[in-house]
């Protein structure tokens, strides 16, 4: 577990650790509202039933071999998660990332990504969508001070990903 600061006005304290049983309710609650953010970039629509696609958070969730998820807390309230895939693996991939609106603008989201890198560190790769001007700009922040060694544009389903891959030492955060 690892606390982080902020001077959001919100309740304390704020944490970030795996995910438990108990969190994977809240995590499901999350993931609808990262897909419907994220559906501006992607012009995905929900199923009829008002849900998105799970894969991934189901995979995080089984704990499948590789899988990880991270819950962000302030208090009692979930804020954020992130789901790591291929940690069992030489490069992690920071698969899907969030913080609820509230959260944001205030350090939380870099100080939560530097804090689920540091916790395997090594080599990493994250995708965001360049339409995604503030991803953009945010995981330029996350990654600042690391090994950049590449990045690539690679085009999927329509919409236009940009991967990164870094290395990060366990100080880094």
């Amino acid at each position: 577990m690892t606390s982080l600061h902020t001077d959001l006005d919100l309740p304390g304290p704020i944490t970030a650790r795996l995910a438990r049983a108990e969190d994977h309710l809240a995590l499901r609650h999350l993931w609808l509202l990262f897909r419907h953010d994220m559906s501006r970039f992607s012009s995905t629509l929900p199923f009829a039933d008002g849900t998105f696609r799970s894969e991934w958070l189901d995979a995080a969730l089984r704990s499948d071999p590789g899988w990880h998820a991270w819950i962000l807390t302030a208090d009692i309230h979930p804020i954020g998660f992130a789901l790591v895939r291929d940690a069992d693996r030489p490069v992690h991939i920071l698969n899907s990332f969030f913080l609820v609106a509230g959260a944001r603008r205030g350090g939380l989201g870099l100080q939560f990504a530097r804090a689920v890198v540091s916790d395997a560190p090594g080599e990493w790769k994250v995708a965001y969508q360049e339409r995604n001007r503030a991803a953009v700009g945010f995981w330029d922040r996350v990654t600042a001070g690391c090994d950049r060694s590449w990045s690539e544009t690679v085009g999927l389903r329509g919409t236009v990903d940009t991967w990164i891959s870094f290395s990060a030492g366990s100080g880094w955060a």
